[in-house]
């Protein structure tokens, strides 16, 4: 799960950390279902093509630092930031939803899902 000031932010976070997991991604996927998320890492940048869905991408840093919220990011897009080592992507309205902005830290708490 992802956490962030003691606040669950994300209970069903799912990690790609491998080059097969980050090019899959969400593809293949309908929907996120309220509470699921995907932290793709290392990642700086993030595409959509393919997918059905808009999302919230959410750039951190190496020290899950929020650098970046792209909310309602569409099917076809791409979006990337300078300095980000990794990316959250939520269900669109999720970020605004939580709070979540720029300089606020996250944290990967027990839960998460390879």
């Amino acid at each position: 799960m992802l956490v962030a000031g003691g606040r669950v932010v994300c209970p069903a976070v799912s990690v790609a950390d491998t080059a097969a997991s980050r090019m899959k991604g969400l593809l293949g996927r309908r929907s996120l279902a309220t509470g699921e998320g995907l932290l793709l890492r290392p990642a700086g940048s993030i595409h959509t093509a393919f997918m059905r869905f808009p999302i919230d991408a959410v750039f951190l840093d190496a020290n899950l630092r929020v650098l970046r919220v792209e909310a309602n990011l569409r099917p076809w897009r791409i979006a990337a930031q300078r300095g980000a080592r990794a990316v959250v992507e939520l269900p669109a309205g999720t970020a605004e939803g939580m709070g979540l902005a720029v300089g606020l830290t996250l944290e990967l708490a027990e839960g998460a899902r390879g």
